[in-house]
């Protein structure tokens, strides 16, 4: 019982918040046929009405909701593109939110793209050194150097979650100071705003909830190198 407790917890840390957000996404992603446009219909409006210079706006595939500063390019996932629902609105306004912070030139947002290539490098850069580990055992043959590779792969880890969770007050800015006042001015009704803060809130934490969901890849190297 004093194992199964910490590994419950380890389990519900980890898939947690992923479940969560793919729950409320599905939750409120019902169609909606009575709402005024699609969220890639919407995203395109938004750009006109707040006149963002050079953004447009695209299908991306499966799961690819994200604002792209560089090119300046809002992608929705095809559900959310095409589809008319609360969570569809939600998340395209959340995207241009991003958008609204590129523009304003927000601190927190100048620094977000480079954070997240930061955790991305660091999460591969860790998976490649738990691989290697082994073989720097054949070859060294000393215990120690297995240890530091493992050491260094499990911060990488964690690093790359930290990394998310700094990047977590801009996102909670793109759904509330910035997405939900614009839904608020008629965009959707009272009744439809209950859910749309919920999938709002999902859309803030959606980077977190997929760092957490990789800490099991170094739980499953940390099992594989200890047999």
């Amino acid at each position: 019982m004093v194992i199964v407790i910490p590994f419950i917890a380890i389990i519900l840390l980890v898939f947690g918040p992923q479940v969560w957000v793919r729950f409320t996404m599905k939750r409120f992603g019902g169609d909606r046929p009575d709402l005024q446009g699609t969220g890639g219909e919407l995203a395109q409006h938004l750009i006109e009405r707040f006149e963002l210079e050079g953004v447009t706006v695209q299908k991306g595939g499966p799961g690819e909701d994200y604002y792209n500063p560089e090119d300046k390019l809002v992608s929705l996932s095809p559900e959310n593109y095409d589809g008319r629902s609360v969570t569809a609105v939600a998340v395209s306004t959340h995207e241009v939110g991003h958008a609204l912070q590129h523009k304003e030139q927000h601190p927190g947002f100048m620094l977000r793209q480079r954070r997240i290539k930061t955790a991305i490098t660091i999460e591969r850069f860790s998976a490649i050194a738990l691989m290697i580990s082994p073989v720097i055992f054949l070859i060294t043959r000393v215990p120690q150097s297995t240890l530091l590779t493992v050491a260094i792969g499990a911060s990488g880890m964690l690093a790359a979650v930290w990394v998310q969770l700094v990047n977590l007050p801009v996102e909670m800015d793109a759904s509330f100071k910035k997405a939900l006042p614009i839904l608020e001015e008629g965009y959707l009704t009272e009744q439809d705003m209950h859910g749309a803060r919920k999938v709002l809130k999902a859309a803030a934490w959606t980077y977190v909830a997929g760092a957490m969901a990789s800490l099991l890849n170094l739980g499953r190297w940390i099992a594989i190198l200890r047999r």
